[in-house]
């Protein structure tokens, strides 16, 4: 039995969602043509969410757990380990948010500084709610009771190579000023199987030549890591956390909150590579 075989015999029966009745349940504060302030079109997002479920119930066979810990409405910032070369985790963090809950909610990614300049993607990454990551877009969404996913690893977690799966690089402070000055709660979020859609080398050398945070290489053709692996995702949402504090504290001040969550994350993931099985179901 080949391997796609074995995946669509242990996939089991797909959920049915209603993608309609939770796109118009979601809250969206659009104008009268439809568009909200940074451009989400409900449409376009129906349009995308059919693509995301795809992957998220078929590709992926994503399992989400800890779905009670998803708030139903208010701010919030979803906190997650970023990795996998290509973006598919907050994807796929989106769709189980959106699919999952009895209340969808709709997550708004923050996306890198280098990703509107990609041709076609400005355009459809803020038809589908997704921004620019910068700090008053953030403060803007969460004043309006959004909720928004972080990744404080950035880049560095992205393009981390093969060798240093699930150990997580720095994470930066600028998600913590924003959750003690918004009084936002944190939800950390452990992502297992995005290590392993894409086991790469980043070649440096390259990386610098295009100006890109990376350039991954694959050990498997095309060699660029296009189209991900078909791995099982494994999402944990844990339960929230609330902190205390002065947002323009120095870092030195903010260390011990961020850690916090970090360690948190960290300690997510190693329960839930624990407990797969395998990479692959």
């Amino acid at each position: 039995m080949g391997l796609f075989d074995r995946l669509r015999q242990l996939r089991g029966d797909v959920p049915e969602d209603d993608l309609d009745g939770r796109t118009k349940a979601l809250v969206v504060r659009g104008n009268e043509f439809g568009y909200d302030p940074f451009g989400l079109s409900r449409d376009s997002f129906k349009t995308a969410a059919r693509l995301a479920r795809w992957l998220y119930r078929n590709y992926f066979r994503a399992t989400a757990y800890g779905i009670e810990n998803i708030p139903p409405s208010g701010r919030v910032l979803f906190v997650a380990n970023h990795s996998g070369q290509l973006p598919f985790d907050g994807l796929v963090i989106g769709a189980a948010t959106f699919l999952e809950p009895p209340q969808p909610r709709l997550v708004r990614s923050m996306v890198e500084y280098f990703v509107p300049t990609v041709p076609f993607a400005s355009y459809l990454f803020a038809r589908w709610g997704q921004i620019t990551g910068t700090p008053e877009n953030c403060r803007r969404l969460l004043a309006a009771e959004e909720c928004v996913l972080v990744f404080p690893e950035g880049a560095r977690g992205i393009s981390k190579d093969f060798s240093k799966r699930y150990q997580l690089a720095e994470f930066g402070k600028g998600f913590m000023r924003l959750a003690l000055e918004m009084q936002a709660p944190i939800v950390p979020i452990a992502v297992i199987g995005a290590e392993e859609q894409a086991p790469a080398v980043n070649v440096k050398p390259l990386a610098r030549l295009l100006r890109v945070p990376s350039f991954p290489v694959v050990p498997y053709p095309p060699f660029v890591p296009l189209v991900p692996l078909p791995v099982k995702y494994r999402l944990y949402f844990g339960e929230a956390m609330t902190f205390t504090g002065d947002p323009d504290d120095d870092d030195e001040v903010l260390d011990d909150k961020v850690k916090t969550v970090k360690h948190r994350i960290q300690s997510m993931i190693h329960i839930g590579l624990r407990e797969r099985a395998h990479v692959f179901w």
